[in-house]
């Protein structure tokens, strides 16, 4: 597949956030790095003011003044609402066009990300009534308020058939109990989709309704940040009869699991499209400095080494997107289940970025090891994406079973 092969509309885009990229967000690298390092050093949750919306992470993330600055400039390139359906005042371009507008965002660690994300906007879109769609949907779609997803629990992780968090019945109302762990934004975000057991012996199979709980519901109890490798800070939540009404329910009740992977596919393609990106901008750097670099009278490009991990990248890099953009176009042409595409992606890609991120910051020797330069970050980074959204070896599982169950794809 050759790039015009994607719509002349999406290379112009794609371009426009090349841009964007280059003239803003790299800029802010320096200033990005010392923040992720003030915050790891916190573990308390943030104390969110009641009836303000955020639309960054306040511990952590850029000034407010600077992120205001990015989302302005963003507005006014027209990096607004990219796979936003038109009729809740999107750009309606799909999946595929926030793949490439992701990838060239990766670029960068500067944790900024053109809003909204993708992966609550497709369970959203999929899944609200209508009037959920004015409450959470159309503000969440223009970028006014933020969400965070509820899933993993201590003892629920890749096997979400695991989860204990429990909703029941009470007085016309449901009543929501458990523990959630690892939880991105819960400390912040305006609303969490929790997936809870509203029927035991059904579970995975008809049993699990997503909620969505909105911050500063009573009952909610944010206990901690947890403290993690690189820029990850999730949270511990604990829910201690937390009273919903029916109209927090999102879906069918007891119709979750489905909905949930498909959420759940979307962020690992978009993993992936992350992958890729920071795989470009860690080639990029290895090969800058392997032609400046001389060692023994001799450039590094000269390598034998150093050329094979150039050429690896680069050919991995290239069956990556590939994988990737194969996905989107699913997605886009209304396939719901792409759980194969996506764990594909997921897996090639992080496991890329992995290699190539050692690679670079072998190729760099003592430089690497420091913070001027953001190879060190990245390489924290993929070492974060292997594990959460399916640890790689679930989703080897995942391909293996379809494998079996169907054969290789034509």
């Amino acid at each position: 597949m050759s790039p015009t092969d994607v719509p002349a509309e999406l290379i112009e885009l794609r371009d426009r956030v090349r841009a964007f990229v280059q003239e803003e967000l790299l800029p802010l690298e320096p200033e990005a790095v010392r923040l992720e390092l003030q915050a790891s050093q916190r573990t308390e949750p943030f104390q969110a003011e009641p009836g303000r919306s955020y639309q960054f992470d306040p511990v952590g993330d850029l000034p407010p003044e600077t992120y205001q600055g990015l989302l302005d400039s963003a507005r006014e390139r027209g990096l607004w609402g990219i796979d936003v359906p038109a009729e809740f005042g999107g750009q309606g371009h799909g999946a595929l066009a926030k793949l490439l507008v992701t990838e060239e965002m990766s670029k960068t660690v500067v944790p900024f990300i053109l809003p909204p994300e993708s992966p609550n906007l497709h369970w959203l879109s999929n899944a609200v009534n209508e009037e959920q769609r004015g409450r959470y949907l159309e503000p969440y779609a223009r970028g006014e308020i933020t969400s965070g997803v509820g899933i993993t629990e201590p003892g629920a992780g890749s096997d979400i058939s695991g989860i204990a968090t429990h909703a029941e019945r009470r007085d016309g109302r449901w009543v929501l109990s458990g523990r959630k762990k690892w939880i991105g934004k819960a400390d912040w975000a305006d609303f969490l989709i929790v997936v809870a057991v509203t029927d035991q012996e059904l579970g995975s199979r008809g049993g699990m309704t997503a909620f969505l709980v909105d911050r500063g519901t009573p009952g909610v109890v944010v206990e901690r940040r947890l403290p993690t490798i690189s820029n990850y800070r999730p949270c511990e939540v604990r829910f201690d009869d937390v009273e919903l009404d029916d109209a927090q329910v999102l879906g069918e009740v007891g119709q979750a699991f489905i909905p949930m992977q498909n959420r759940l596919a979307v962020r690992r393609l978009e993993i992936a499209a992350r992958c890729a990106g920071a795989t470009a901008r860690l080639l990029d750097m290895l090969m800058a400095h392997a032609k400046e670099r001389v060692t023994f009278g001799e450039p590094l490009a000269s390598r034998q080494t150093i050329q094979n991990w150039i050429a690896d990248g680069a050919m991995g890099l290239h069956a990556l997107r590939l994988v990737n953009i194969d996905a989107a176009r699913k997605l886009d042409a209304g396939r719901t289940d792409i759980r194969y595409e996506s764990s594909t992606a997921k897996v090639l890609g992080t496991e890329l970025m992995q290699r190539v991120a050692d690679q670079c910051l072998q190729g760099h020797g003592a430089l690497g090891l420091g913070k001027d330069l953001p190879i060190e970050y990245y390489y924290r980074l993929v070492r974060i994406w292997r594990i959460v959204e399916g640890a790689s070896e679930i989703h080897r599982v995942t391909v293996a079973r379809q494998l079996l169950r169907s054969g290789v794809p034509a």
